[in-house]
């Protein structure tokens, strides 16, 4: 069976907005309610934070409970969350290491034993230092990668490659704008990371299709029109593609499921990624540059007439 990719495009372009304008919906949201289109976390904002786990045998405390124990110590304020059905986060503002061992005590003796899983503090200048370093590799990666393609193939080629890795980073910051809506989820230098892999992901994904549409024009461009030679292409590249993408994701739904707390975000981030750059390379990028070619090609012929 044989996928025609430009004849359903309006199909394929609307479920891409579809999710782009949701996710769009929700960073505005979250930047009217807390100031950012996603919920920083510490890395960011800076703080310190507390990642406690109570024994089995123990009942985790309401964090009503937390709240009032670091209320005794002017921490009111500070973010509090289940994490599981054994830990609890805590995130205050920057204490020093006097402050955090005096709160320790405190809060074991309002909330019963627990042991500290992970203990982070970060000023906040160096929160911003991290958040615009962050912003700066996402422009440089955008730039390189547009550079390189423009060079390799031609430069509507780079265009369209660059439209669906913007996709895949808007699909990806807003299902995290969703969750830190719903689920109170905060991002990290890791999702950073994750989004410069998933850049990485996805336009290796593309050039291969770009590669063989390439490849096709120079021995059946007189025989057929430019769209059966990408829909052709996409054929030839599907197998490659859905085979590459369901190894990786093999790998980071078992990092997902037992990666522990640290990197759990960090792996769901590259599983939405993954799924839409292998969605964009096989169907944006494509369709996108046929529209185009199309596009040109019909001008060309006005003017000529």
């Amino acid at each position: 069976m044989q996928l025609n990719v430009n004849r359903n495009r309006t199909l394929w372009l609307s479920l891409s907005s579809g999710f782009i304008a949701l996710g769009l919906i929700a960073m505005a949201i979250s930047w009217a309610t807390i100031g950012s289109p996603l919920r920083l976390g510490i890395d960011f904002t800076g703080g310190t934070l507390l990642q406690m786990r109570f024994p089995s045998a123990q009942v985790v405390p309401d964090p009503a409970k937390v709240r009032e124990a670091l209320e005794k110590r002017d921490l009111a304020n500070s973010i509090i969350q289940k994490s599981g059905t054994e830990e609890i986060l805590i995130r205050t503002k920057p204490l020093g290491q006097q402050e955090r061992l005096a709160l320790q005590d405190e809060l074991k003796k309002d909330l019963g034993a627990f042991s500290l899983e992970r203990v982070e503090t970060v000023g906040p200048t160096l929160g911003r230092e991290l958040f615009t370093n962050g912003i700066l590799a996402l422009l440089l990666a955008f730039l390189g990668i547009t550079v390189y393609i423009s060079f390799r193939f031609q430069a509507d080629y780079a265009i369209f490659a660059l439209v669906a890795l913007v996709h895949d980073v808007l699909v990806t910051m807003g299902f995290f704008a969703i969750l830190g809506l719903v689920f109170k989820t905060e991002v990290d230098s890791l999702f950073v990371v994750a989004l410069l892999t998933i850049i990485g992901f996805s336009v290796n994904d593309t050039v291969v299709v770009y590669d063989r549409i390439r490849e096709n024009l120079k021995f059946i461009s007189r025989k057929k029109a430019f769209r059966e030679i990408v829909d052709e292409s996409v054929n030839q590249t599907l197998a490659r593609s859905i085979n590459t993408s369901v190894t990786a994701l093999l790998t980071l739904f078992a990092l997902f499921i037992f990666g522990g707390q640290t990197v759990h975000d960090f792996a769901l981030a590259l599983i939405v990624g993954f799924v839409s750059g292998t969605y964009s390379s096989i169907f944006n990028a494509s369709i996108l540059l046929t529209w185009w070619r199309e596009r040109k090609g019909a001008k060309t012929q006005t003017m000529e007439v």
